[in-house]
């Protein structure tokens, strides 16, 4: 019993306090304190292969009567968004979240001729435009996932937050030395722009995380040839090792995709289809320059005057971009396009060997 505010006694509804779980459920800390994958024991670990979940009910949690729907959640199939190592990468984000303002030595950077600069700011005004796609595209998947698969969600939303600090620094790379932001490349209406076109997160992930952003990481690790100062070479540092977690979620996801959906394959297979596409025209930077491709063959050759030079090393880096990307569609069980003469850039790899 317990007495109102007007001195009226009234009894306790303490419906809530029934359990649908196990009574003792006791997640205990690991060797990297209370992860999420400590915390998925019993019931509350195992995810549904599908989901009826409307109304944001945290999974295992018990269902409250007369709940209205909050969503139309069209991922519900386990299938369709999951992968095994959603709780690595998750605590992997955060255990390496760092900052743009006080990681970065912005002090090293110094004066540089005025066409290495305006490169420098024009690669920087792309890749500034690249990850806002990278961060958007992630961002509405997640409101359209069932609340049961919290946990790709979870990676998706620290993806969001990688990509919003990738925007910042190459932002702050761009107006830190006396440049600025240069010309608008175009990149969030082409190839990269029509992911944002997916109709399904296998689509989606195939060509953000697979194509998209895999080639992005082969461009951060790079870095070192493009790297003018300290400050640079920890920008391209620190954004790759963000960039290969949110590529290890898409080779994941097409894994446990394929293992699990075999009748999608072909359908897999078609979005690479569309990927390689984005790829070759990507690889062959001598046929159609472009302000990026320009920018970067000052930047790799050291200035206007060495831009055949430079253009060779993009053409390095272009292979090695293609070489990456088959061993990513390798590991992710797709590798008989390779061998079957499916694959649009297996000959293009061929040659460059």
């Amino acid at each position: 019993m317990s007495e109102a505010a007007n001195g009226a006694e009234r009894e306790l509804d303490l419906g809530w306090m029934d359990r649908t779980g196990p009574l003792e459920t006791r997640a205990e800390p690991g060797k990297y304190g209370l992860t999420i994958a400590d915390i998925s024991i019993g019931d509350y670990g195992e995810a549904p292969e599908a989901s009826d979940n409307l109304t944001g009910r945290p999974r295992g949690a018990a269902a409250r009567p007369a709940s209205y729907r909050i969503g139309a959640y069209p991922v519900r199939s386990k299938n369709d968004i999951w992968l095994d190592n959603a709780s690595f990468l998750y605590e992997e984000a955060l255990q390496r979240q760092w900052s743009s303002a006080t990681d970065v030595p912005w002090h090293t950077i110094e004066p540089l001729p005025d066409d290495v600069e305006q490169a420098e700011c024009q690669l920087a005004t792309f890749l500034t435009e690249v990850e806002f796609v990278a961060g958007d595209v992630p961002a509405r998947w997640v409101s359209l996932t069932t609340p049961d698969f919290y946990e790709p969600r979870q990676v998706l939303l620290a993806q969001v937050m990688d990509e919003s600090r990738h925007m910042d620094v190459f932002r702050k790379r761009a107006l830190a030395n006396g440049g600025g932001l240069m010309q608008a490349t175009g990149a969030t209406s082409g190839f990269v722009g029509s992911i944002d076109l997916s109709r399904d997160f296998t689509e989606m992930s195939s060509r953000l995380h697979v194509s998209g952003e895999g080639s992005v990481l082969t461009l951060f690790r790079m870095g070192e040839l493009m790297a003018q100062n300290e400050a640079e070479k920890v920008i391209y540092r620190l954004c790759a090792q963000d960039e290969a977690r949110h590529v290890a979620f898409g080779v994941m996801h097409l894994r446990y995709m394929s293992e699990t959906a075999p009748e999608r394959r072909e359908e897999i297979h078609c979005y690479l289809d569309e990927a390689e596409g984005g790829l070759i025209g990507a690889a062959n930077p001598v046929g159609q320059l472009t302000p990026t491709s320009e920018s970067m063959a000052i930047i790799l050759g050291g200035g206007k005057d060495h831009f055949d030079d430079g253009m060779n090393k993009i053409i390095a880096i272009r292979r090695r971009q293609l070489q990456e990307y088959r061993k990513r569609v390798i590991s992710a069980g797709f590798g008989e396009r390779f061998e079957n003469g499916r694959s649009r850039v297996a000959q293009m790899i061929e040659e460059a060997a």
